[in-house]
């Protein structure tokens, strides 16, 4: 018998090869937004980013999907926990590997509403709902209310948020956790990697060159 990969399950794999389409439009909608909001976005209001930016997927890289596919596959984690849903790309990629554990559930968080609604949907569609959570509103409210540890993070909401996000999480890592940054290249992430790369705040962390690049660290 074929060892089971749900991320070949033809509804899941018909549903990420939709939404990387849809991706590909995402510069030209962002530019459309850009163009509509020449003063830009209030400096400490990610709900109106959020809303603002409804129609943008922000997806991980197809690599990078498979990266976190095989990360949570060997960590065996109990609980998943994601910081930014959108459109539930990464999300599928996590929940599918949790299915093939045959253990395990993801909680996700999303601002936008309207995206958090087309993610559920997909994840019925794919018959990965009933391993995941999406938890609507802001991911520092909604996580400080999280009662179980996580065993595995991805932090891929606004960028500026991914350390206040960790600072959250972090009473509960155990050693071994390993949380996963996406878009190492962009400036506003800089203070959460200052943070990791520094071993005075207990994590070992490592680049890795995927895509705008994956920052992989280990709770030590």
């Amino acid at each position: 018998m074929a060892p089971t990969n749900t991320l070949e399950d033809p509804r899941v794999a018909s549903a990420l090869d939709r939404m990387f389409r849809h991706a590909e439009q995402d510069e030209a909608t962002s530019r459309r937004i850009r163009e509509a909001r020449p003063q830009g976005f209030a400096p400490h209001d990610p709900q109106e980013q959020a809303d603002a930016k409804a129609e943008v997927y922000m997806p991980i890289s197809a690599q990078g999907g498979r990266l976190l596919y095989n990360l949570v596959r060997a960590a065996r984690p109990a609980t998943v926990v994601e910081f930014g849903t959108s459109f539930g790309i990464s999300t599928l990629h996590l929940a599918a590997a949790v299915r093939d554990n045959g253990t395990g559930r993801v909680i996700s968080t999303e601002l936008s509403t309207a995206k958090a609604a087309a993610a559920r949907r997909t994840f019925t569609e794919t018959g990965l709902d009933d391993l995941i959570t999406v938890l609507e509103g802001d991911a520092r409210d909604t996580l400080a209310a999280v009662a179980e540890p996580a065993d595995f993070v991805l932090l891929d909401g606004w960028k500026d948020l991914c350390l206040p996000v960790l600072r959250i999480l972090e009473p509960g890592l155990a050693p071994g956790t390993l949380v996963v940054a996406d878009d190492v290249d962009l400036e506003d992430l800089a203070p959460y990697l200052d943070y990791v790369r520094d071993p005075g705040n207990g994590y070992q962390s490592v680049t890795f060159p995927v895509e705008d690049g994956m920052e992989i660290s280990c709770r030590l």
